[in-house]
C-alpha cells in the first residue's frame, strides 16, 4: 500500500520538465506562504503540499528555504506587478479602479503572506527580497504615472512623482490595515475610498504644483458624471461650500 501510494509523484516526475517541476513547487510554497509568515513554513510542508520529497525540493533550490522564498517572492512581485497594468481605455479614474480591485484580490489571497512580507521582521527578509518589495512600488507608481498621462515620453516632475508614491504608500498602509479589521470594510467599498483619495491628493498638489494643475485639467476631460470624479465631486460641493465664509471677498 505504502509502495503504490508513493508511485503517483515518481510517475509525475517523469512527466514533469525541469520548469514545469519548479513552477509546481513554487506554486506550493506560494500557497503555504500566502497564508503563513516565511519563517513558520519547513521545507517538509512544501514537499508535501507538492508531492514530492524533501532532497526533490533541494535539488531544485540548494539554498534551502531561503532560496525557495525569494523565488517565490519573485514569483508573487510578477504577479502583484501585472496586478497594475492597465491598457488606457476609458476614463483614468476608472482604470484605477479596476486597478485597485485586482490589486485588493491579491491582498485578499494572499493574506497573511501579504502582511509577513511588507511587515518585514521575517528571518527570511533580506536585502534581496527587501528590493524585490522595492521593485513592485517602484513599477506600481510607474503604472499609475502612465495613466495620469506622464510616462516615457513625458517624465513626471518632483512633486507629481511624490505625490503617486506617497498615495502608493497609503494604499499599502490601508491594505495592512484592512488585513488587521478582518477585512472591513468590504473591498469595493475600501477601493473607491482609495481612488478618492488619490483624486484629492491630486486636487490639493495641483493647487500649487503647476504640472500637476496640468494633468488635473486633461484628466477632468476624460472624465464622466457617473464615474468615480463625478460622483466624488458631487459629495464635495456641499462640504466645501461650508468653508465659503473662509474665501477672501472678491
Amino acid at each position: 500500500m505504502t509502495s503504490a501510494a508513493a508511485a503517483p509523484p515518481n510517475r509525475a516526475y517523469q512527466r514533469l520538465s525541469v520548469e514545469e517541476r519548479r513552477t509546481q513547487l513554487l506554486g506550493a510554497a506560494l500557497t503555504l506562504f500566502a497564508h503563513r509568515a516565511p519563517d513558520e513554513v519547513s521545507l517538509d510542508e512544501v514537499a508535501a503540499a507538492a508531492g514530492v520529497s524533501r532532497p526533490l525540493v533541494y535539488r531544485y533550490f540548494p539554498g534551502g528555504r531561503q532560496q525557495l522564498y525569494e523565488a517565490a517572492l519573485r514569483s508573487a512581485a510578477d504577479e502583484l506587478e501585472l496586478c497594475f497594468t492597465e491598457p488606457p481605455v476609458g476614463p483614468p479614474t476608472e482604470r484605477v479602479a479596476r486597478v485597485l480591485g485586482r490589486y485588493l484580490a491579491f491582498v485578499d489571497e494572499h493574506d497573511t503572506g501579504f502582511s509577513a512580507l511588507l511587515r518585514g521582521g521575517s528571518v527570511a527578509e533580506t536585502s534581496r527580497t527587501t528590493a524585490i518589495v522595492d521593485e513592485v512600488r517602484r513599477a506600481a507608481a510607474e503604472q499609475i504615472l502612465l495613466h495620469l498621462g506622464r510616462g516615457d515620453t513625458q517624465a513626471p516632475g518632483p512633486r507629481l512623482r511624490m505625490m503617486v508614491r506617497t498615495w502608493i504608500a497609503a494604499v499599502e498602509a490601508a491594505s495592512l490595515i484592512w488585513l488587521d479589521e478582518e477585512k472591513q470594510p468590504p473591498a469595493d467599498d475600501l477601493r473607491a475610498w482609495l481612488v478618492d483619495q488619490l483624486i484629492t491628493l491630486l486636487a490639493a498638489t495641483a493647487a500649487t504644483d503647476r504640472e500637476t494643475a496640468s494633468v488635473v485639467a486633461e484628466l477632468l476631460a476624460l472624465e464622466t458624471a457617473d464615474g468615480p470624479a463625478g460622483r466624488l465631486a458631487a459629495r464635495l460641493v456641499p462640504v466645501v461650500a461650508e468653508a465659503a465664509h473662509l474665501l477672501p471677498p472678491v
